[in-house]
């Protein structure tokens, strides 16, 4: 793949081959940093049977709530669903949506275990806790730890700001988040950017994620999310 190829035309063409069942994960916390545009080209595709890692559920139809009202989403792996969230809590109250809760800290290790090809790790987190259910526990040193495994998935849908053509990106603020650590623990990345600019443009001690992590980069309108 040259460079150039990495730039797709469209929000829409970005996403068209995304299939059922995939396991995508989304960027973003708090408003910062969701790829609200991908997000909304997602829900006009139609994929389904999704499973999703993200930090929240959504807002109402903001963010990931959205493909939760057209029930895209049947598996869920999040560390605050959110008392906003409110598609996602109906049909999780009804039985329809599977949830594995993981706190905020471990979410983010895990990902980041999986990019750096570290398979599990230990934590003292959740132990004696329903989090530690049916997993391996060891005592270290005179401390009990749980196995968390490493988690990836088949795509990323990060946001970024600025992308140069290579794939290469700068993050604007608080809206850096979940984004660069899932770029490495997704097979292929995605990536929605309010400026592309041409190769060699970018600060190098600016990037944040390489363009090694990155497989397709779109421009996209809409706010920036600080």
């Amino acid at each position: 793949m040259t460079s150039k190829e990495k730039v797709y035309p469209t929000i829409d063409a970005a996403v068209a081959d995304i299939p059922d069942g995939a396991t995508i994960m989304f960027g973003g916390f708090g408003g910062a940093g969701f790829p609200n545009n991908l997000i909304q080209a997602l829900a006009r595709q139609g994929a389904r049977n999704l499973s999703v890692i993200s930090n929240n559920c959504g807002t109402g139809e903001g963010e990931l709530g959205l493909l939760f009202k057209n029930r895209q989403i049947r598996r869920v792996v999040a560390a605050f669903p959110g008392p906003g969230a409110k598609y996602f809590q109906e049909q999780f109250d009804a039985g329809e949506i599977e949830l594995e809760l993981v706190p905020q800290g471990i979410l983010c290790e895990r990902m980041r275990a999986f990019g750096a090809g570290i398979p599990a790790f230990f934590s003292p987190v959740g132990v004696g806790t329903e989090i530690a259910s049916g997993k391996e526990e060891r005592v270290i040193r005179g401390k009990r730890y749980i196995l968390e495994q490493a988690l990836g998935a088949d795509y990323a849908f990060i946001r970024a700001y600025r992308a140069d053509h290579m794939g290469n990106l700068i993050y604007h603020k608080a809206a850096r988040n979940f984004n660069p650590i899932m770029a490495t623990a997704a097979k292929f990345t995605i990536a929605e950017v309010e400026e592309i600019v041409g190769t060699g443009k970018l600060d190098p001690e600016a990037i944040i994620t390489p363009s090694i992590f990155v497989d397709r980069i779109v421009q996209a309108e809409g706010k920036r999310y600080a």
